[in-house]
């Protein structure tokens, strides 16, 4: 009977440790796209105030971020499948070292997606954002919402109670703002715009950038 005790612990502590291991992400597996992105050069007009997009995939695919902000110099940070604890491990690399004039930040995405709850989210989101404006303090810092998509429909609730500790949290901090992508993005029944997704049903297409690029130009001005 003992014997059979100490096999079921093994087995649970065994089925916790892959839990785990399935939710936690090693961010070295970014190791090649962050290299990618420390390493692009750019040609920029000194006049111009410098815009740094990071994030996860949707500003990744974001090619021409730079043309809906022709009066800034736009650096694209984005990598594919990041999570707000991955941004904060390349930290120095994708944020710090450009000490841009405006941020504009997405994580969440994926992070709901990949079974994380809202508060264990918001956490990681948190210590990005104090660590910005402890080394940043005068760069304006913009937290994209969570974005809705076909594809992750059956994420909705996650998404909004992320969407609301983020916005309240905003809304506390000094330059510190919460853009609202996520309303934006549905129609007048609050339905997910169909016609704003590539084949995948998640990442956008032209018209779900133009929504995007009219949202975030508010916080240009």
């Amino acid at each position: 009977m003992k014997q059979k005790f100490n096999d079921q612990i093994l087995l649970l502590i065994f089925f916790l440790f892959i839990t785990f291991s399935l939710n936690a992400q090693d961010p070295n597996r970014y190791n090649d796209q962050v290299a990618e992105l420390v390493q692009k050069e750019y040609n920029f007009d000194a006049a111009k105030k410098r815009v740094v997009f990071a994030g996860s995939s949707s500003v990744r695919m974001w090619k021409d971020v730079q043309d809906y902000y022709p009066g800034f110099n736009v650096v694209n940070n984005g990598f594919g499948g990041s999570h707000f604890s991955d941004l904060l491990y390349f930290y120095d690399k994708l944020i710090l070292k450009h000490d841009p004039d405006i941020l504009f930040i997405y994580e969440g995405d994926n992070d709901i997606a990949g079974d994380k709850k809202p508060g264990e989210v918001f956490k990681d989101a948190k210590e990005l954002f104090s660590r910005i404006q402890r080394d940043l303090p005068e760069t304006k810092v913009i937290c994209i919402s969570a974005k809705p998509s076909i594809a992750r429909e059956s994420f909705k609730q996650n998404y909004e109670k992320l969407n609301r500790k983020l916005e309240k949290y905003c809304k506390r901090k000094d330059n510190l703002e919460f853009a609202d992508v996520w309303n934006a993005m549905l129609d007048e029944d609050g339905d997910v715009l169909q016609d704003v997704f590539i084949k995948d049903g998640l990442h956008m297409n032209k018209k779900g950038y133009d929504i995007w690029g009219e949202v975030l130009s508010e916080f240009m001005k």
